[in-house]
């Protein structure tokens, strides 16, 4: 039996075994969850050892553990390492999901007319993760794998990964391979597939500024007293001039700016500027002045707010003046930026412009560093050739604004160069209410995944 009428035999099957995953609520941010974030490891473990992976285990981290299993069919051959997450964001705000995040179903939409999984983790990352648990039974049920195969999907990438370092050091020499395969990134459209060649980083920054020694009475103390609030506001504000560019001294010192044929290449991907605005149910766009909308999500840094809060937000009115209020930052990197670095600056600038009337606190939360992966090695290759055999169209490179800090982390731990060969979309809302994975895109994923086994092997073997 050849690999495409496997697939379609088992179809029903592999949408089945996704959403028993789906419907485990592996929040990792949140330690209410932690018992399910442990069912769910060990769930995909199972799920691994029944595709035909050997030597599966959880491996114990300070954290969640990391899921490991490997076929190894010949030493001399080529290994891939493949690299997912069982982690999923927060559900919040649970009221504007029109259905339950963690009760899997399938809708169809305008984008995906042939229907998409409704759920919190059916894209980011559980979809795409099991897409190569599927690929290895395939290749493993009809005698197609080619090559080596490890995986490692870990339960803490949506927290920042602060484990995954410690991990790679320890199993250096276990997870000895010769690429890595990610998928956890996006295509351009479903008509229109893509392979991203670069990510930016993340500097995540919590703060808190702290004025009274206790809420006050806004019509006693009010006029007299610094507000919180008002200040953190005022201080966030600054941090942007009217140019949308980013205030903070030196913020810009490492960026690395992109030259004029550089910027052609990427604004050649499609890209309408009306249906993008028109999907957001914006009616205009906004950022730095100077930049392409795809120049600013994929190749420029930022400064954004990802959570404020601080006095009453309770039903009806109390006229208080509260004592603190805080903020989640976060600041997307690009090539030549540190996590480290971005911090600091962001820490010593916070700090000074602070008034006397309060007092602030600043922590990091996590980092990551960015990265831009060659065009013209073997494994882009081998993935450029299997997605232009399963969608008829060679692929168009492109940079994703996200972050995926475990891959920095294997170039400098491991030295191994990653492929980021996603499948979702950037509509799918990750990170947001409704998330949501086109089922054209699953499949279309397990079809395609081994191609780039048999593509990379016989590239190698040629090279």
């Amino acid at each position: 039996m050849n690999q495409i009428d496997y697939i379609n035999q088992n179809k029903d099957r592999f949408l089945n075994e996704l959403f028993e995953l789906l419907r485990i609520p592996s929040v990792s941010a949140d330690p209410k969850y932690k018992g399910d974030v442990l069912k769910t490891a060990e769930a995909v473990m199972a799920k691994l050892q029944a595709a035909g992976a050997d030597k599966t285990e959880l491996i114990s981290t300070d954290g969640y553990p990391v899921v490991y299993g490997e076929k190894i069919i010949d030493p001399n051959l080529p290994t891939v390492l493949v690299y997912g997450h069982y982690d999923v964001q927060p559900a919040d705000p649970i009221e504007l999901w029109t259905s339950p995040p963690f009760e899997p179903v399938i809708r169809k939409t305008a984008v995906h007319p042939d229907g998409a999984i409704f759920a919190r983790g059916s894209c980011d990352d559980k979809g795409q993760m099991f897409m190569h648990v599927k690929a290895l039974e395939v290749m493993l049920q009809t005698n197609t794998l080619p090559c080596n195969m490890k995986i490692i999907i870990e339960g803490e990438e949506e927290v920042g990964s602060a484990n995954l370092g410690p991990f790679l050091q320890k199993y250096k020499e276990k997870l000895k391979a010769d690429v890595i395969l990610i998928s956890d990134t996006s295509i351009i459209a479903n008509e229109t597939p893509s392979i991203d060649v670069g990510l930016r980083g993340l500097a995540y920054m919590e703060v808190e500024v702290v004025g009274p020694n206790r809420d006050l009475h806004s019509g006693v103390y009010g006029g007299a007293v610094g507000n919180p609030i008002n200040v953190l506001c005022k201080m966030i504000a600054s941090m942007h001039d009217e140019n949308f560019h980013i205030t903070i001294p030196g913020f810009y010192d490492n960026v690395l700016v992109l030259s004029d044929s550089e910027k052609a290449d990427l604004n050649r991907a499609p890209f309408n500027l009306s249906a993008y605005e028109k999907e957001l149910v914006v009616d205009a766009v906004q950022g730095e002045i100077g930049f392409t909308t795809l120049e600013r999500t994929g190749t420029r840094p930022t400064l954004d707010v990802n959570g404020i809060w601080g006095g009453y937000t309770g039903e009806g009115a109390k006229t208080v003046l509260p004592s603190k209020a805080n903020a989640k930052i976060s600041m997307r990197l690009v090539p030549n930026m540190t996590s480290d670095e971005i911090a600091k600056k962001f820490e010593a600038h916070f700090k000074k412009i602070a008034p006397k009337s309060v007092k602030v606190k600043v922590a990091v939360h996590h980092g990551g560093e960015p990265v831009v992966v060659s065009t013209t090695s073997v494994a882009y290759l081998a993935a450029a050739k299997a997605m232009e055999e399963t969608y008829g169209k060679t692929p168009i490179p492109t940079r994703g604004g996200g972050s995926i800090p475990i891959v920095a982390l294997f170039k400098s731990v491991l030295g191994l160069d990653s492929v980021l060969f996603g499948f979702g979309l950037d509509s799918d809302a990750l990170h947001s209410p409704n998330e949501h994975y086109g089922v054209f895109n699953y499949y279309k994923g397990i079809e395609t995944i081994p191609l780039f086994y048999r593509n990379y092997v016989a590239m190698v073997k040629i090279k």
